[in-house]
């Protein structure tokens, strides 16, 4: 009886996706079938903070993975975030549980030498206004870091030709200035004298389809997605792999990592520390193959 409320609940009040649903019950099942093995019975009242942490550590024991457990714990705190909505039990004793450490992942990058021969590479663009539009599109990705939002955002107003700069709005309409090289403002002209000459309907925006539209993120996210298909290796093949390509390659060539977090638009240190993680993978990566005692 239960869950058919709750899924009204978690539709209606928390406006979770079908997915989420489906999970969330799934997992909400297994901890009354755990509670029930353990106690009995299944009596949200007697459930406290050491029966939950029980269960923790069985799922733990199990071998499932720490952020499914979490996922997990995630449904009982809703599960019981709902009781308390409608005054079946008084308080949360889920919100007292912690669970296991969620290992951080690496994110993906592209090296320097793969870059360069993604956007280099003539053949892989069609000699036109498109073509032309995606090569810029993708090095502009990787010379800037700029989120794809932003790069969508970019208007022809936001170049400063005299000061060799761009201007880009991030998150919360927050403003930053990224230098941009002599070689990119070069491909920067070229690009648009191209788009004003083969696209008729003007816009103040940089980036335009063949209309004059305004492109869209799905159209950005196929573009990079059809150039990074080339390295198979690559675990994500997205515009954000080109933003950690360019943190990484900067912080690899000794940029100093509050220079990279201001580049970037973080809010946050933590944000940009990240990827002190990759460089130091990659430094471990280059020990191991060149010194001689560390093949042993």
């Amino acid at each position: 009886m239960w869950k058919e409320k709750l899924i009204q609940y978690l539709r209606n009040e928390k406006n979770y996706s079908s997915h989420t649903e489906i999970s969330y019950l799934t997992d909400l099942t297994q901890f009354q079938q755990f509670i029930e093995k353990e106690c009995g019975e299944f009596d949200p009242e007697q459930i406290d903070a050491d029966l939950i942490r029980i269960w923790i550590a069985h799922l733990v024991e199990e071998g499932i993975k720490p952020r499914s457990v979490n996922r997990k714990l995630s449904a009982v705190k809703t599960f019981f975030n709902y009781l308390n909505k409608i005054e079946a039990v008084k308080g949360n004793p889920a919100e007292k549980v912690r669970g296991p450490k969620t290992p951080k992942r690496l994110p993906a990058f592209v090296n320097h030498e793969e870059m360069v021969r993604i956007i280099d590479d003539e053949q892989a663009y069609p000699d036109n206004f498109e073509g032309q539009r995606d090569q810029f599109i993708i090095e502009l990705f990787y010379v800037t870091g700029m989120r794809k939002s932003e790069l969508i955002g970019l208007k022809n107003s936001d170049i400063d030709y005299y000061a060799k700069t761009v201007r880009v709005t991030g998150k919360r309409n927050k403003q930053r200035i990224i230098p941009l090289s002599d070689d990119t403002l070069e491909k920067l002209k070229n690009y648009v004298q191209s788009r004003d000459r083969e696209v008729e309907n003007k816009s103040p925006f940089l980036f335009v389809k063949k209309d004059g539209d305004p492109i869209y993120p799905k159209m950005i996210y196929n573009i990079v997605r059809k150039h990074l298909d080339s390295i198979p290796t690559l675990s994500k093949k997205s515009p954000h792999v080109l933003r950690h390509s360019f943190a990484t390659e900067m912080l690899n060539n000794g940029a100093e990592i509050n220079a990279v977090k201001e580049l970037l638009g973080h809010s946050s240190l933590a944000s940009t520390e990240v990827y002190t993680h990759v460089t130091f993978e990659e430094l471990k990566k280059v020990y191991h193959n060149a010194h001689p005692r560390a093949k042993n």
